[in-house]
This record gives C-alpha cells, sequence and structure tokens, in this order.
C-alpha cells in the first residue's frame, strides 16, 4: 500500500496561498513599480496635483449611491461585509472616486477654491482573474474638484498623455464624447428606449435588463450579435445643444493646441447619471479585451448624490497593472535602482567598525550593503566578490586587515571593465564620497 505523505506527518502545518487574483508583487519587479510612481510624483507635482490618501474599506452605501445600484460593480463584484462589532455594511473599495468625494464632503475641501488630486493604490474587484485584470487591482487616478471649465477636462487628458509619454508607452489612441447636460441627455434615453425597443428580439439578457433602467449601457456591450444593431442606435452628439457643443468644441482646441492626438467616439459613454459633458479613454490595442489604459470624465452631479453642495468635478482612473504590462510588451526597460558600493568583510571582527563606516556613507546619500553571512563565518574574498558583482553594485568597498590597520578602504571598479582601485582614508570620506555616488 502506497502511504502519502500527509498520513506520515499528520500533524505537518500545510502552507497558505495568497487569494487568487490577489498577487504578491516581489523584488526585482516591485523595482518596476517603485520607478513607476517615481515618475507619477513627478508628473503629478508638476500639474500641481497633491496626494490623498482614503481608508480602503468605506461604507457600502457609498458605492451603491456613487458607483450605481445597477452596475456589474455594485450587483456582481464588490467584496461587502457586515463589521461583526457593530453589524455596520462596509466594503473594500471597488474604486476611490467615490471615497475622494465623500473625503472632499466630510472635510469640507473645496470651502476655500477647487482642489487637485490624485491618489494611487490597491481596489478590490470579484471577477475572473486575466490578464491585466485582478481581484485586487492597483489604481492611479487624478481628480479635479471645483472646476467646470472645459480647459480642466483638457488638463486631465493632457496630465494622463503627459505621463504615459514620460513612461514610454507607445501606440496609445485617446477616444472622447460628450454626455452633454442631464436634459439632453434625457431625450437621449427617450430616443434610445424607444429604438431599442424596437430591437427587442435582437438584445441578450444583460440588455433585456438595462433597458429601462439603463438603457445607455447597451452602447457598451462586447456581445458582437448586437454589435451592427448598436452602430445604428441614436447618437447622443445630435442631441446636444449649443453649449454643451461649445465645452466640447474648446476641449477638442486645446487638445490640438498641445498635440495630442483625439477621435471621437459616439459611443464612449457612462451608464450613471451624475457624468456630464466629456468622457475619455486612452486605449492599446496590444493588450486584447483589457485594452483601455485609462478612463475618466466630468461627474458635476456626484456630490450632490452623496449628500454636499453642488460641486463641479471631473476625473480620470489608470489600471496600473495595465500599464506596466504594455512596458513589458512594448520592451520598454525601467530603470533600476542602482546599487552605489558593495561591503567586503574579509574578518567579521571588523564588522563593528564597517557598520559605523557605512552608515557615515548612508547618511552622504550612498547606497551600501554590507556582506551578510549564511553560517556565521565570512566567506571566502573570492565568494564575497561574486555577491559583490551579482548585487549590481558599481563599487566594491574592501575591508581588509591591512587597509583596516592604515585607516583605509580598498575601492574598486566592478563595471569599468578594467577593475581600477585605489585606498582612501576612512577618516576623509568627505573626499572620495561623490565617487560612490557618480
Amino acid at each position: 500500500m502506497t502511504v502519502s505523505p500527509a498520513s506520515t506527518s499528520p500533524n505537518k502545518v500545510q502552507p497558505i496561498s495568497a487569494v487568487k487574483g490577489m498577487n504578491d508583487i516581489l523584488p526585482p519587479d516591485s523595482a518596476r513599480w517603485e520607478w513607476f510612481e517615481s515618475h507619477v510624483r513627478d508628473v503629478m507635482a508638476g500639474s500641481a496635483y497633491r496626494n490623498i490618501r482614503t481608508p480602503i474599506v468605506e461604507p457600502t452605501a457609498l458605492f451603491v449611491r456613487g458607483t450605481g445600484e445597477t452596475t456589474d460593480i455594485v450587483e456582481k463584484e464588490m467584496y461587502s461585509f457586515e463589521d461583526r462589532l457593530n453589524g455596520e455594511q462596509l466594503t473594500l473599495r471597488p474604486e476611490n472616486t467615490p471615497g475622494v468625494v465623500r473625503a472632499a464632503i466630510e472635510h469640507n475641501l473645496t470651502y476655500d477654491g477647487g482642489k487637485r488630486l490624485y491618489y494611487m493604490g490597491p481596489m478590490f474587484r470579484h471577477e475572473r482573474p486575466q490578464r491585466g485584470r485582478y481581484r485586487q487591482f492597483y489604481q492611479l487616478g487624478a481628480e479635479a474638484l471645483g472646476f467646470a471649465g472645459p480647459e480642466v477636462d483638457a488638463e486631465l487628458m493632457l496630465l494622463a498623455h503627459q505621463l504615459l509619454s514620460r513612461l514610454g508607452v507607445k501606440n496609445v489612441r485617446v477616444e472622447m464624447n460628450s454626455l452633454g447636460v442631464p436634459s439632453e441627455r434625457q431625450a437621449h434615453r427617450a430616443a434610445l428606449i424607444a429604438y431599442f425597443e424596437k430591437h427587442k428580439d435582437a438584445l441578450d439578457t444583460d440588455a433585456q435588463r438595462r433597458l429601462q433602467t439603463n438603457p445607455l449601457r447597451i452602447l457598451d456591450t462586447k456581445n458582437p450579435a448586437m454589435q451592427a444593431m448598436v452602430q445604428a442606435a441614436p447618437q447622443l452628439l445630435d442631441y446636444l445643444g449649443e453649449a454643451s457643443l461649445q465645452h466640447l468644441d474648446t476641449v477638442k482646441r486645446l487638445l490640438d493646441a498641445c498635440g495630442v492626438a483625439w477621435s471621437i467616439n459616439p459611443r464612449l459613454v457612462r451608464g450613471l447619471d451624475y457624468y456630464s459633458h466629456t468622457v475619455f479613454e486612452f486605449i492599446t490595442s496590444e493588450l486584447g479585451a483589457q485594452g483601455t489604459l485609462c478612463g475618466g470624465g466630468r461627474y458635476d452631479g456626484l456630490f450632490e448624490i452623496l449628500g454636499g453642495k453642488p460641486t463641479p468635478a471631473v476625473g480620470w482612473g489608470m489600471g496600473i497593472e495595465r500599464v506596466l504590462e504594455l512596458l513589458k510588451e512594448q520592451a520598454v526597460i525601467s530603470s533600476q535602482p542602482n546599487l552605489d558600493a558593495y561591503a567586503i568583510v574579509p574578518d567579521l571582527s571588523s564588522a563593528p567598525l564597517v557598520a559605523g563606516v557605512l552608515q557615515t556613507l548612508r547618511a552622504q546619500g550612498v547606497s551600501v550593503q554590507m556582506h551578510a553571512t549564511n553560517d556565521g563565518t565570512a566567506g571566502s574574498m573570492k565568494s564575497q566578490f561574486k555577491k559583490a558583482d551579482a548585487s549590481g553594485a558599481r563599487y566594491a568597498l574592501v575591508f581588509g586587515a591591512d587597509e583596516l590597520a592604515a585607516g583605509q578602504v580598498t575601492v574598486k571598479s566592478l563595471r569599468d571593465g578594467q577593475g581600477a582601485q585605489s585606498l582612501q582614508a576612512l577618516k576623509s570620506i568627505d573626499s572620495w564620497v561623490n565617487m560612490l555616488r557618480q
């Protein structure tokens, strides 16, 4: 009889894996994330956008109101639960715009004028994990609160374009549309319902369910059998008044002035009534079905829905995993953090002295790694040099007995192909520290 490993070790502790669709980000891949985040901070600072950090857990009602009761997110995808201590209904945030608006209302952020904000962090949706779509995913977002003019719509689009360009992303197209104002959407909505009712037999189950509650969402369908019928549906652009058309025209002219190519997609919509005027997406054809890198628009009605004063607002969200995946597909190499120096310590008895020297170097901006042991022994010089080379450091600092006796350290180049080296005085670190940082 074959005995299974489990039966021979009944008390063996089984390892625990991460939740499906919620991934670890490990070195060296995490360096790509840090590289991305550093560019984000620079671009946001350059346009006067300031960081906001909201809780991961919010009241469920925030997303029911702010994301929409009839959306797939609320109906099927939210991680919601009851707080065992007080019975409160809570949800892991599936997106962050409602949280930002909730914070703005709660803390009266716009009392003294508009605010430009950005955030980065994890969001949560229970959907089938696939390339570029995970149950815990990371999103970058930018929100401009308290600004009604079309120039801020364009500003947000230019901000996303600048970031993607700076990262080196290629082959991304910009699509936009106008949703007008509520009265214009109501007229379009009535025309849509009348049109779809004439073609009711061609609607799938989801479309029939949305026909009376959210007909705009039918225009988003990915069902191939419905595409021709949807393409012939009434277009919202035909129902826009002069002011809405002027708003859209101003956005177009600002993008043109900055050399950003765009196209109008009359099927680009948002299924929630608080959206108005400009909506837009940055799209790639290189990630299959997950091709939308960034999507946004103007949501002037959201503040009132969440209990605040009428406040104009516009913003966008960008999927970080999708952008990094596209950069990998396009072979864009992110700059890796370079280690300046690796400390080689032949005799462990000198480790306290070496540690003090390395702390002095770090305080002056030098990144340095000290050799660490696995078994309590220093290891051979050869093995330490192998580890120094593998670390990616540009220099090795050799703290040998002879050097230390003379109050010196050998600084050896690991990357110039010649292995040039020199002796440097430990008491005169200021005189050679710049060499390590260059």
